[in-house]
């Protein structure tokens, strides 16, 4: 007999809604046991989908996917999603070389309506295929799935702020899954849900607007008087004022309430707003006590929850954390930032120790540096650790706030390169290109642990904007040392002298480079410093070989490699250079090892190109 016998039945939401509502909760059980199973042999996010497996149930049985439109933000919740759209057999390559990815994509599925991975974009996107819906004459329902950390970004503000007054039909849904401002969820919430939702509430609502229309004082008495009976029970006044109508709480594992509640609100016009309150690691104990350990995870014993071991020594992340505490030991002035990426960016031992010099800001990108330059107005030495595909949300804070005016903000900028699982959305590709064209920026990316340290010594001390980028994971395993020393400014150093071919390293292409040039007897340069770059070095290493190779692990247009070519234009050399990068497309999932190696970015692939150049 199958281990999922009701699952088996379901490949698509069409066989779904053939099933009685009262099937429901076994499917909802077999699917979390199916995830549970599935993530604890590839890996991936377990805590967030496991909380989403009622509501995707209900979302996928009461309306008609995909012709109804269904966004996820974030994305990290829609594993059930792709079970129910045909992508189970898939799982078994969840964020593998040429399996599922971990987020929707639009080119993987019809019912992944719009491509995310970053946050805070499922209303935006919404309210534009509702109003596209609209516009066309098209009678399809469009809803929002956003969570509660998402929402405490400007951009989801922003568009409800529009939805409000759009005259568009738009259901956004809170999944609640952290946030204190819910009442306990019971039977007056799923009442109050219902009611809210209902035929006679909405139509008395309308009944009374017409009648009351005669007399605009008495109208806005009543809206007044409905806001404040609802805001006395339920926290949507701050929804009911951009516009919304507000339904919820409710549980949102319980499926006798969402169900009849998303049927009643598919019958509403306007934009709805459905606050439901679900439990991140949701049936399965272990992540149930512990969401965050459980988020993001590598294999593990289903069993027991213990995860694969990890490789020895401290990762570039920790490498940070650990910096961190030592710098602001000795130094007051250091204040720590992070837009809401404390746990991923290593920053949980420095928020225990110096909990009034740490600032999680919620998933607000812009908010941070801005916040950050502030404070550096006040003489203040913010350290910002943000992930480099993070960096680009706030670009233009990032010019506007902090390098116009050159203060000493530095970025600690993780999961610079390919980030591997987690894919296009994720990796740190374009900062070098996007940081070094800017004015007054210190750009730094370190070969190992320990220059990883000093960097951060150097940057935190630097009299300007800065930032420091690093890889995910681990590096050559050189131990960081416990002092707190500084690089000279935009030097470089030589790692081995050979002939005729140089390699200029940038960061994490110093190991494959070193390997390289001993099978081709090649010179190899640290270069460290992108912006300055080491314009002296440059041109030593043109005088003395017929071939310049710039290696990077970042888009080659607009590069480390487009710095160095430009020096050596400016300096009036014609060294012949090859620059070698990410090539101009974007790098899917998989091991980042594999990956790497078709880019042409490993060892063994840098000395083949490198010798066809010298061929040519």
């Amino acid at each position: 007999m199958s281990a999922y016998p009701l699952l088996d039945t379901v490949n698509s939401p069409a066989e779904l809604r053939q099933l009685e509502r009262k099937q429901l909760p076994q499917l909802a059980q077999e699917l979390r046991e199916f995830l549970i199973e599935s993530v604890s042999k590839t890996g991936g996010h377990l805590s967030s989908n496991l909380g989403t497996v009622e509501l995707t149930i209900a979302l996928h049985y009461v309306f008609n996917t995909p012709e109804d439109r269904l966004v996820w933000d974030v994305g990290h919740q829609t594993y059930a999603h792709k079970v129910l759209t045909g992508r189970r057999a898939g799982m078994a390559k969840l964020r593998m070389l040429g399996g599922v990815s971990g987020f929707p994509r639009r080119d993987e599925s019809s019912y992944d309506t719009f491509g995310t991975g970053h946050s805070s974009t499922s209303i935006s996107a919404a309210l534009g295929m509702a109003i596209g819906a609209r516009d066309k004459g098209e009678q399809k329902h469009v809803i929002a799935v956003i969570g509660d950390g998402a929402m405490t970004a400007g951009m989801a503000f922003e568009a409800l702020n529009n939805a409000g007054v759009a005259d568009a039909n738009l259901l956004v849904i809170l999944n609640d899954n952290d946030m204190s401002i819910s009442p306990p969820v019971g039977a007056l919430n799923k009442y109050l849900a219902r009611l809210f939702s209902g035929h006679a509430f909405n139509a008395a609502r309308r009944a009374g607007e017409k009648v009351l229309g005669v007399s605009p004082s008495l109208l806005e008495f009543a809206k007044r008087t409905e806001e404040h009976i609802k805001g006395m029970v339920t926290p949507g006044t701050l929804f009911e004022e951009f516009g919304f109508n507000y339904i919820g709480p409710i549980d949102g594992h319980d499926l006798d309430s969402l169900v009849p509640t998303l049927k009643n609100i598919a019958e509403l016009k306007g934009p709805q707003f459905l606050h439901v309150i679900t439990k991140k690691g949701q049936g399965y104990k272990l992540a149930e006590a512990d969401p965050v350990l459980y988020h993001g995870v590598s294999k593990f014993d289903s069993e027991n929850g213990i995860q694969q071991g990890k490789a020895g020594g401290p990762t570039y992340t920790q490498v940070f954390g650990d910096w961190l505490c030592d710098m602001a030991a000795q130094d007051a002035r250091l204040v720590a930032v992070t837009p809401a990426m404390r746990e991923g960016s290593g920053m949980v031992r420095f928020a225990e120790e110096y909990p009034q010099r740490f600032h999680d800001v919620g998933i607000a990108e812009q908010h941070a540096l801005t916040f950050a330059a502030g404070l550096a107005c006040e003489g203040i030495r913010p350290v910002v650790a943000i992930y480099s595909t993070f960096l680009q949300r706030a670009y233009d804070q990032l010019i506007h706030d902090i390098a116009l005016q050159n203060l000493p903000v530095m970025l600690a900028l993780d999961r610079g390169g390919l980030v591997g699982a987690d894919g296009a959305t994720h990796n740190g590709a374009f900062d070098l290109s996007y940081l070094t064209c800017v004015p007054n920026m210190l750009v730094m990316a370190p070969a190992d642990e320990n220059e990883c340290r000093q960097m951060l010594t150097t940057a935190f001390h630097h009299d300007g904007p800065s930032a420091v980028r690093y890889p995910r994971g681990h590096g050559p395993g050189v131990p960081p040392q416990k002092a707190l020393t500084t690089l000279p400014l935009g030097k470089g150093e030589i790692r081995r002298t050979g002939s005729r071919i140089a390699l200029l390293a940038f960061g994490s292409m110093l190991a494959p480079a070193l390997e390289a040039g001993e099978t081709m007897n090649a010179t190899v340069a640290n270069m460290r410093f992108v912006k300055p770059l080491d314009h002296a070095l440059v041109r030593e290493l043109a005088f003395g070989h017929d071939l310049l190779v710039t290696l990077e692990e970042n888009a080659v247009i607009g590069g480390a490699g487009a710095e160095v070519s430009r020096s050596l234009e400016e300096q009036g050399l014609t060294t012949r250079l090859l620059r070698i990068g990410l090539p101009d497309r974007f790098t899917e999932h998989g091991d980042s090892v594999t990956l790497l190696a078709q880019l042409g970015l490993d060892a063994r692939s840098i000395a083949e190109r490198v010798g066809r150049a010298i061929l040519e």
